[in-house]
C-alpha cells in the first residue's frame, strides 16, 4: 500500500507558508508517496504565478490541479504549456491551454493519473464533466492503475454524484472549491476514496480566507469592499488515502489537518502580484 495525499485550495501566501512550514515533515512522517495539490488560489487568493508553482514543487507537492480561476493570472500559461506537474480542468474547450490529464511517477516508482474537472450547478459555464472525465478514463494509459480526480464544484449534490460515477474507476475523487471541509470521507463498496470538499489550505480566522470585517462590511452595508486575504489561524487541510498500487483500490481515508504559524508583514508578498478582488 502506498499513501496519497490530497490538499485542498491553497489561499494566498498564509496557505503557502503553511506547507512550507509542515509539508516535507508529514511526508516524512505518514510516508506519503505522493502529493496533489489544489493551487488555483496560491497567488494573491485567486490564480497561480510560475513562481509559486516552483515554490510549491519545492516544498514537496508533486502535481498541481486547477478549477475555474485557471488562467487568472496569465503567466502561468508558459507552465501549463510545459509541465507535465499541472492540470487544467478536463471539460474546458478543447483548444483551452493545458493538459487534460497527467501522468506521473510516485515515490516508490508507480504510475497515477491525475485530472480535474469543473463542476456544472452553480458554476460558470462548462462542458459536461460526466464525458469528460469518461474520455480520459479511457485515454489513460492501463499502467496508470492509480487515478485521482479533483472535483472543482460549488454543490455536494454534484460532488457526490460523480464520487458514484467513478466509483471502481478512480482511486481517488476528491472536492474541492468550497473552501469548507466536509465529514464524509468514506472509501465507497467498489474502492474510490471519496470526500465532497477537502476545505482550504490558509486563514480560517475568516470567511473563506478572506478578512472577516471586510466580507461582513459588504453583506451589511450592500456596498462593494475589497476582500483581502486573512492572516489568522491557517491549517493545512487535506485528505490522506491508502491505495493498493496492484489494482489501484483505496483501503483507507483519513481527514488531515495542521494548524500553521500565524504570519506576520501581511497576507501578501512579492509572488503574489497584484491582489485580487472577490472571493473564492
Amino acid at each position: 500500500m502506498i499513501n496519497i495525499l490530497c490538499i485542498g485550495d491553497v489561499v494566498g501566501r498564509p496557505g503557502r507558508a503553511v506547507l512550507a512550514e509542515h509539508l516535507k515533515g508529514l511526508i516524512a512522517e505518514r510516508q506519503i508517496d505522493l502529493v496533489v495539490c489544489n493551487a488555483e488560489n496560491a497567488a494573491g487568493g485567486s490564480g497561480l504565478t510560475p513562481q509559486i508553482f516552483k515554490k510549491l514543487m519545492n516544498y514537496g507537492v508533486d502535481v498541481v490541479t486547477m478549477g475555474d480561476h485557471v488562467y487568472r493570472k496569465r503567466e502561468v500559461i508558459q507552465v501549463l504549456e510545459s509541465s507535465d506537474r499541472i492540470v487544467r480542468p478536463a471539460n474546458l474547450a478543447p483548444q483551452a491551454v493545458g493538459k487534460r490529464w497527467t501522468v506521473v511517477q510516485t515515490r516508490s516508482g508507480h504510475l497515477a493519473g491525475v485530472a480535474c474537472l469543473l463542476g456544472q450547478m452553480y458554476m460558470n459555464a462548462a462542458d459536461s464533466p460526466w464525458q469528460a472525465i469518461d474520455r480520459v478514463m479511457n485515454e489513460m494509459p492501463a499502467e496508470a492503475r492509480i487515478r485521482i480526480v479533483d472535483f472543482h464544484a460549488e454543490a455536494s449534490s454534484e460532488k457526490i454524484a460523480m464520487g458514484w460515477h467513478l466509483n471502481g474507476r478512480a482511486s481517488i475523487v476528491f472536492g474541492t472549491h468550497t473552501h469548507i471541509p466536509t465529514a464524509d470521507a468514506r472509501v465507497l463498496d467498489k474502492g474510490t476514496a471519496y470526500i465532497s470538499d477537502l476545505g482550504m489550505t490558509g486563514p480560517y480566522d475568516g470567511v473563506l480566507g478572506r478578512r472577516k470585517d471586510r466580507v461582513l462590511s459588504a453583506l451589511t452595508t450592500s456596498m462593494p469592499t475589497h476582500f483581502e486575504i486573512s492572516c489568522g489561524d491557517p491549517r493545512l487541510s487535506g485528505l490522506l488515502v491508502g491505495v493498493n498500487p496492484s489494482n489501484g483500490r483505496a483501503e483507507f481515508a483519513e481527514r488531515v489537518e495542521i494548524k500553521g504559524t500565524i504570519l506576520e508583514g501581511g497576507p501578501y508578498d512579492a509572488d503574489d502580484g497584484k491582489p485580487q478582488r472577490g472571493g473564492k
